[in-house]
């Protein structure tokens, strides 16, 4: 119930902020006079940032399940299958959540969680994250996740990636129409002008919306990093799995999963969805004993 409130009052405040910019600006008069339906131009742009964010969101677990082959653990075959359910359920009680289903895949090291709701999540690591880490690290890894779970990261980063996309989609026709009416006169303001510059404009626009969800999902490792080191009661597990990260080869995850793995992609600081470990590393060892998240 919170999460469906919280996304109602986003999209209200969504709405709300780009309706009071063209107001002041003057925007929603002058493309009224055009023939542009501003009112309902806000309720597409709406539907269509928030739409897409939320049907992949409701899709994660099973889009995961079959995107990187992870087998679910319905019944422990091993020792090591028996030890990974119970830290699970261990930390995700210490977390404050549901069991969440455990799976493994096979692939290079790394973890990921998703899922809709706190209590109906899934986390699965790989093969050879098990292979190449202790069961300290491995431990720690797991708190990671379940710390992104308990924090609600991924519908955070959805209502996020909803709100550019939103702003995205929004000002792309605006500025089409503006462009098309004061450049190439066309008299509806919906001539080839006017499809050329929101294709430019929604493709400039979307690598700076890029920027700016990496940069949360980058802030919010530092807090799964964090929660990792409540869980366990010290933050030397954490470190040491971060350290042996950064000499392993890791898998990189679809874009839907990246921001809540252990390892990110290799791409620029500006639109990695993870911090660099050695911020990581150190950002955990200026954690003061018994701090919290």
């Amino acid at each position: 119930m919170k999460r469906i409130s919280l996304f109602i009052m986003t999209n209200i405040a969504v709405l709300t902020v780009l309706a009071i910019v063209c107001k002041l600006l003057g925007v929603d008069d002058f493309l009224m006079k055009e023939g542009l339906n501003l009112g309902m131009l806000l309720l597409i742009a709406a539907a269509v940032g928030f739409g897409g964010s939320f049907i992949s969101l409701l899709m994660s677990k099973f889009m995961a399940k079959h995107s990187m082959g992870a087998r679910v653990i319905e019944t422990p075959q091993n020792e090591t299958e028996i030890w990974l359910t119970q830290t699970v359920a261990k930390l995700a009680q210490r977390a404050g959540v549901g069991m969440p289903e455990v799976a493994i895949y096979e692939g290079d090291s790394n973890a990921f969680a998703t899922g809709a709701r706190r209590d109906a999540s899934l986390v699965a690591v790989s093969t050879g994250l098990l292979q190449n880490m202790s069961r300290n690290e491995v431990e720690a890894v797991l708190g990671h996740e379940l710390a992104h779970v308990a924090n609600g990261d991924m519908v955070t980063l959805t209502l996020i990636q909803g709100v550019v996309n939103t702003f995205v989609f929004f000002l792309a026709r605006v500025i089409g129409f503006i462009v098309d009416k004061a450049v190439f006169r066309t008299e509806r303001g919906i001539g080839p002008g006017y499809m050329i510059t929101v294709l430019v404009t929604q493709i400039v626009l979307g690598v700076l919306a890029s920027a700016v969800v990496a940069w949360f999902s980058r802030q919010r490792e530092f807090r799964a990093d964090a929660g990792s080191a409540t869980y366990l009661g010290q933050p030397q597990s954490m470190i040491s799995a971060l350290r042996r990260l950064g000499g392993l080869e890791t898998q990189e995850l679809p874009e839907t999963m990246r921001a809540s793995g252990i390892a990110g992609g290799k791409l620029s600081s500006l639109f990695a969805s993870h911090p660099p470990i050695e911020a990581r590393i150190a950002a955990l060892q200026a954690r003061t004993p018994g701090a919290t998240i």
